[in-house]
Order: structure tokens, then sequence, then C-alpha cells
């Protein structure tokens, strides 16, 4: 394994962190979710932080987080669905580990977000609707970061983290 980090992005949904943690443990390496450090650090769940920084203050957090994780060695980190909206996080994670971008379809991001209310983004009329909204804007976001573009849809996350262990050790 060449690169010392594996980053997990990819869509609200997809699997990041249940897949991350099955990944580390299958690569032996440490996992980190950097949601769960950012609230951590500040006391506050995800959505307050939105609530009361808005979306442009939860991004700066996002990032100051990832230089942080991203420094750190032999992890998985699995990210935020918006992480790759910013041009130098794309390029800290390419230049830090591999990019696994976790792919699903649209219903199965709908059915796995419907009942979950930390989810400041889906907290809206049409969640559906959203969910194929941020992915029209991401997806491109996404691909360009990754190195390699697994689908997880009505796959057990064992099984797609036994395939990405296997992709970074091939690689």
């Amino acid at each position: 394994m060449r690169k010392p980090n594996v980053f997990l992005v990819g869509p609200m949904g997809a699997g990041k962190s249940t897949i991350g943690r099955l990944l580390a443990a299958e690569l032996n390496l440490s996992f980190r979710d950097s949601d769960r450090v950012i609230e951590e650090r500040t006391g506050a769940d995800i959505p307050w932080i939105f609530d009361m920084e808005g979306e442009e203050g939860f991004r700066e957090r996002e990032t100051a987080v990832l230089l942080e994780l991203a420094n750190e060695r032999d992890a998985v980190i699995a990210t935020g669905g918006g992480i790759v909206l910013r041009a130098q996080n794309r390029e800290m994670m390419k230049s830090s580990g591999f990019v696994c971008y976790l792919t699903a379809s649209i219903e199965q991001l709908v059915e796995r977000t419907a009942r979950d209310k930390k989810r400041p983004l889906l907290q809206v009329e049409n969640p559906r609707q959203k969910i194929i909204d941020l992915l029209a804007l991401r997806d491109p976001l996404y691909q360009d970061a990754a190195d390699f573009i697994v689908n997880t849809d009505r796959r057990s996350p064992k099984t797609v983290a036994q395939e990405i262990a296997s992709l970074v050790q091939d690689a």
C-alpha cells in the first residue's frame, strides 16, 4: 500500500461510516469519521452547527478537521457527503491517501436516510429530490477525487469493505 490513508467519499447514505469501520478492521488501520471529530471538537451535533453557523461555517470546520486527519497515518477516514465541494479538500485527500467513492442508487440513498433526522440538508419537503440535486452537483466532484468507485447497492457492508481492501492492497 503506497499511500498511508484511505478516504471514503460519497453521498449521505452510501455507507461511508459503516463500511469504513469494517474496512479499517480488514486493513488493520485506525478508523476516523470526520463528522464525529467535528462534533467532538465543538461539543455540538452537525444539525446544530448548520443552524448556528450555516453551511459555510460547517465547511470551514470540516476543512480544518480534514487537514488534521489527512496528516495522520494508517487510517480509514469516512468523510461528510459535502467534503468534495472544496477543491482544496479533494487535493488534500488525493495527496495523502487513496480516495474511494461509494455510490448507491437514488432509491437506496432515500431508503437509508429516510428516518435519519441528523442530516440537515435532508430536512426539506422532498428529501428524494434533494438527494437527486445534491448528487447532480457532487457526482463529478466525487469522481474527480476518486482512485476507486465502488457501488454499495444491495450489498453487505462486509462484502464492500473486502472489495475496497483488495483494491487498496493491489494498487
